[in-house]
């Protein structure tokens, strides 16, 4: 059985051996070539065309972002990135995943990666998912130029609507946000609760980057906050985020209860807490992502009366697993392409 063939990019020796000797214990996998830069990376994939590639971020002469972009604009591969848990280190992994990367690895501290079977496995998940993933048949376009313009200020959202829209999603799930997100205007009538998998720091990072790039307001969600229209909010990492109803006001409500499904934050547990909210339009979206969290909530809601599903269509899924769990088990209302997504959020909002 032919072996995938992977390219492995780290400026780090020790880095590059520690993940070659990961991958080689794995007999699906195989090694073709280690660079220590973004520019040899970028000569190697042109040349032997790999089926994936891991790629650390801070690199000299070409770092890993520059690297990234080059590769999707001439030669789409997966590409898993490797993160340093700082703040510079999250904020350039949230790029990476919206430059085209498919997931992304917190890379392992010199004392953690003396035992390389710990991280073994979550590396090695990731990897497999990375070369199942359909980034070779859908990349969508992306605007640099947009993070260098200045945003004007938000305009403050209303207290009061009639609308809500909840939307989970995981691997692929920031560029897919971005796409929604940056194609709603800024005075969508509507607050919306998301749950991005996603490690704390993360979704710190991932939402300031939004908000740079939305019309609307992107926010990491915070116990007690009070729901706005033209507002998103981001359930934080290993935190799962719920909906509560206080003196009249809806408000955000963080838990800490257990993993549902191996997630916190869980779509799942969303979607459930909606549920008593029957005054409430509600219009409840799942898309990319691995699994299948977010099915059990969705036939929860569909029960107790909800105004329209909608789930991600295959074609622009960068992993169709949560799209097709929840269109397996739901009769949902719509299956639509990630272009098509926000028009009909405010169609339905609208209306």
């Amino acid at each position: 059985m032919a072996r995938y063939r992977v390219i492995v990019v780290d400026d780090s020796a020790f880095m590059r051996n520690l993940i070659k000797n990961i991958i080689f214990e794995e007999s699906e996998f195989e090694v073709v070539y280690s660079a220590k830069n973004g520019k040899e990376a970028v000569d190697k994939v042109l040349e032997l065309k790999p089926d994936v590639v891991t790629m650390d971020i801070e690199m000299p002469i070409m770092n890993g972002l520059e690297a990234l972009q080059k590769i999707m604009e001439n030669q789409p591969t997966p590409v898993l990135m490797l993160s340093n848990l700082t703040d510079f280190g999250t904020a350039e992994t949230i790029k990476a995943l919206q430059y085209g990367a498919v997931d992304f690895v917190k890379k392992p501290s010199l004392a953690t990666s003396l035992n390389i079977h710990k991280h073994r496995f979550p590396f090695m998940d990731k990897l497999r998912n990375a070369v199942q993933s359909n980034v070779k048949r859908h990349l969508p376009s992306y605007n640099h130029e947009s993070e260098n313009s200045i945003q004007p200020l938000k305009k403050k959202g209303s207290y009061e609507f009639e609308h809500l829209v909840a939307l989970g999603t995981s691997t692929g799930g920031p560029r897919a946000l971005q796409q929604i997100l940056t194609s709603l205007p800024e005075s969508f009538t509507a607050p919306i609760l998301i749950v991005q998998h996603m490690p704390p720091k993360f979704t710190k990072s991932l939402a300031e980057r939004l908000n740079m790039l939305s019309p609307i307001r992107v926010v990491e969600a915070e116990h007690g906050q009070e729901l706005e229209t033209a507002s998103a909010y981001i359930a934080p990492g290993d935190w799962h985020m719920g909906l509560k109803k206080e003196q009249g006001k809806y408000k955000i409500h963080l838990s800490k209860e257990e993993l549902r499904t191996g997630h916190r934050p869980s779509v799942d547990y969303l979607f459930e807490s909606l549920v008593p909210f029957q005054e409430l339009e509600k219009h409840i979206v799942i898309m990319t992502g691995m699994g299948s969290d977010g099915a059990e909530g969705m036939k929860l809601l569909i029960d107790s009366g909800v105004s329209s599903t909608i789930v991600e269509s295959e074609e622009s899924c960068i992993i169709y697993g949560m799209p097709r769990a929840a269109t397996e088990m739901n009769d949902v209302d719509y299956v639509l392409s990630i272009d098509r997504i926000a028009p009909k959020l405010v169609d339905l909002v609208t209306k």
